[in-house]
Formats: C-alpha cells, structure tokens, sequence
C-alpha cells in the first residue's frame, strides 16, 4: 500500500513476476477491498499463488518511525513484516516509509547475533557494469567496528547477486592514501586489512561510478552514502535535463537528436535506475527490500526479483555464518 503510488504499481508489478517465475508465491497485504478489485481478474490465473493478507492501516511517508511503530500495528508494512518474523513469507518487500520501515523491521525481526546495527546496500551503475554500496543511510554515525560489520554482510550479499566468489571490497574515503582520512576510517581500515575479506583499500567518490580500479563492494556510513547516493541521483536528472535542452533548441539539433537516438536510448537503458531499484535491509533475522517509493511496476519488479534472488541464496543464513567465522577470528590471539 506504500510508496508514491500503492496497488496501482505493486499489483502490476507482482503479477509480472508470478509469470515469470512459477514457483514464486505472494502475499500481497493491504486494503481487502482495493487489492481484490484490482487482483480478482488474475486470481484464477495463478491458481493460489497469490493471496491477500488484509491490514487495515497504512503508514504514510510522512510519518515517524515511533508513530508508526506505536499507533499503526495493523498497518500493511506491520502486518508483512510479522509475516516474515513467523515463517509464512521468506521476504518482504515494500515501498513505504524507509525510517518506518527499518524501525519496524527491527522491532520485529531483530539483529542477527553479533550485528550492531542493520544497513542499506543497493546496486549501482559504473563503467564496470555496477558495484553495490553501503550503508545508504540505516545509520547516521557508525563506528569503524560497524563499518567491519558492514562490510562482512555486504560480501555476502555481493557474492548471491553476483555470483562472485571474492568480491572486492573498498573502503570509501577522500583519497587513496593510508594518511588520509578521519580515525574511524582508519580504525576500519585495519579491521579489513586484518580479515579474510578481499579488501583492496581506499576508494575515492568517483569510485562509485568511475573508478579506475574495479571495486565490488563499497563500505561507508550512513551519512555519507546517503549523501553520495542522491547527489548521484542529482547528477544523472541534470545531465538528462541538459540533453534535453540541448537537443530542443532549434531544428538541427533537433535533427541531431533524432540521428543520436538510438545512441542516446542505449546509454539510457544502461543507466536505467529502474533496473537497479531494491535496496537489502541486511543485518536482521529476516528478508526486508526496499523499493524507491516513486518506481514504477517495472521498477517495483526488479526489487521482487532481488527478494527472490536472495531467498533462493539463503544470504541471511549466509550472513550468519560467515560473522561466526569473522567473530571467532577476530578473537583468536
């Protein structure tokens, strides 16, 4: 029922991946009333693969994580993740309210032992391809322990969605150098230094998309990647605006537009933010996906496929055991 849009992208969106994959089963949780208007023409189509788990709330975008945790526990973000936390769904996924989300995600599914604090990764484009990066705003302050710790459940993460055995790991900072950097980068960057991470360093901003080095994964806080990741979005709306002008000023650029189309449109499409649109939760005891809560059905589909991904992965129990493993060698002498 979240996000910009509600039903109107979520239902869509789900019945685009029940076709795609036969043995993918949803719960789609909300409003009985709206959901089975919108659903009762493919309800006989997928034969009990899809099912309405009626919430009688809805928490808006606007609201605070303690609001929603106090006065909205029939709400569609609520009742979902209580799914999750009782084994009747093995993810969930949602548009909502992001603080709210992580709030209630929390409380009810909580940490797995010997995780802080749980943390945002998502993909992004680069001229490799894409990397992924976290955290991207779970936590304003993280410690560099914390960092450590992010950066053991975004290896796992990487190697499910990627299919990467050692993913290569960098530490985001202001330059390359050992000096450089404030204490808590530093302190982290020991901790890598000292595990069985493939970790390759310092990475600078450009790194993220442009980088000289391919880099896996990046590790930062929360602040800054969540500064790093709209200003990222900033950037590709500017350059999208100018294009436009720019091929809009008179008729030979429009001319030239028309010639540059089929070049422009693939550049597009490997940049589609859609394409990368499902950010992991990761660090709790259950699945938890965050879509943009602007996308669109295309969009709202890669982050079901994500789910699905990292369901079929096992990457929470992955996450698991591989902190055991970094816990118990961090404290060997």
């Amino acid at each position: 029922m979240g996000g910009d849009f509600g039903p109107q992208v979520t239902v869509p969106a789900s019945l685009a991946c029940l076709r795609k994959n036969p043995d993918l089963k949803l719960i789609m949780v909300g409003d009985e009333a709206v959901l089975n208007k919108l659903l009762e023409p493919a309800l006989a189509e997928f034969n009990g693969r899809i099912s309405i788990q009626h919430a009688s709330q809805v928490v808006e975008m606007d609201e605070t994580p303690q609001k929603a945790l106090k006065n909205k526990k029939d709400s569609s973000m609520r009742v979902a993740i209580n799914l999750v936390q009782e084994g009747k769904a093995d993810a969930c996924v949602s548009a909502g309210n992001t603080g709210a989300l992580m709030a209630t995600a929390r409380f009810v599914l909580k940490m797995i032992p010997g995780i802080d604090r749980p943390a945002i990764i998502s993909t992004l484009p680069s001229t490799f391809g894409h990397t992924h990066m976290l955290d991207l705003g779970g936590n304003v302050d993280s410690s560099a322990e914390h960092l450590y710790q992010f950066a053991v459940m975004g290896e796992e993460v990487v190697k499910a969605v990627e299919n990467i055995e050692r993913p290569r790991i960098g530490l985001l900072n202001i330059g390359e150098e050992d000096m450089k950097g404030n204490e808590q980068v530093k302190a982290a960057a020991k901790l890598l230094e000292n595990s069985s991470l493939n970790y390759i360093g310092y990475v600078e901003g450009n790194s993220i998309n442009a980088g000289n080095v391919k880099v896996d994964l990046i590790v930062t806080d929360g602040f800054v990647g969540n500064v790093a990741l709209k200003s990222i979005e900033g950037a590709a709306k500017m350059i999208g605006s100018k294009l436009k002008d720019s091929f809009s000023k008179n008729w030979l650029t429009k001319v030239a537009g028309l010639a540059a189309y089929p070049v422009l449109k693939q550049f597009k499409d490997s940049i589609d933010p859609r394409l990368y649109n499902g950010a992991s939760f990761i660090g709790l005891r259950g699945l938890v996906i965050k879509s943009h809560g602007g996308a669109d059905a295309l969009a709202f589909e890669t982050a079901i496929h994500l789910a699905e991904l990292e369901v079929e992965q096992g990457v929470i129990r992955k996450i698991s055991e591989k902190l055991e493993v970094a816990l118990a060698q961090k404290a060997a002498p």
